[in-house]
């Protein structure tokens, strides 16, 4: 059997639009409804830090944020680096770090946790501004 090329292009073409589409399903408990996507959820955390901090100040913080991931379960993963972008758009964040949850009961049960505070405190003296987005990977 031939196929042409153009009938390739459309058999592959109507595979990535398919391949789009992120099924959701509800999965329901006692306590309330959650929906889980079949991705994972990023949760993107950008920090300016305060014109007086100093650079042991600033790798505390950085040592503190990655502990995190040793120290609460439902972090997938954890990555972190400081702009080093030449378009000068950063608006004065220096420091990314990139979490990875499972689901949004997973970021729910991080942003509260004990430890996640304590690192709050750490950080608290010396931030400026934070940014944060959660997104679904696509």
């Amino acid at each position: 059997m031939k196929i042409s090329v153009l009938g390739l292009v459309m058999v592959l073409s109507f595979l990535l639009v398919k391949t789009d589409v992120i099924p959701v399903k509800k999965q329901t408990d006692t306590a309330a409804a959650t929906i889980v996507k079949d991705s994972l959820l990023r949760h993107v955390v950008l920090l300016r830090f305060k014109a007086g901090a100093s650079a042991e100040e600033m790798e505390e913080v950085q040592k503190a944020f990655v502990a995190l991931k040793s120290k609460i379960p439902q972090i997938v993963s954890l990555e972190w680096g400081i702009n080093n972008s030449p378009e000068g758009l950063d608006k004065g964040f220096t420091h990314c770090f990139f979490l990875t949850f499972k689901s949004e009961t997973d970021r729910d049960i991080y942003l509260p946790h004990p430890d996640h505070k304590a690192f709050g405190n750490i950080l608290g003296p010396i931030l400026e501004d934070v940014l944060v987005v959660d997104y679904w990977a696509n």
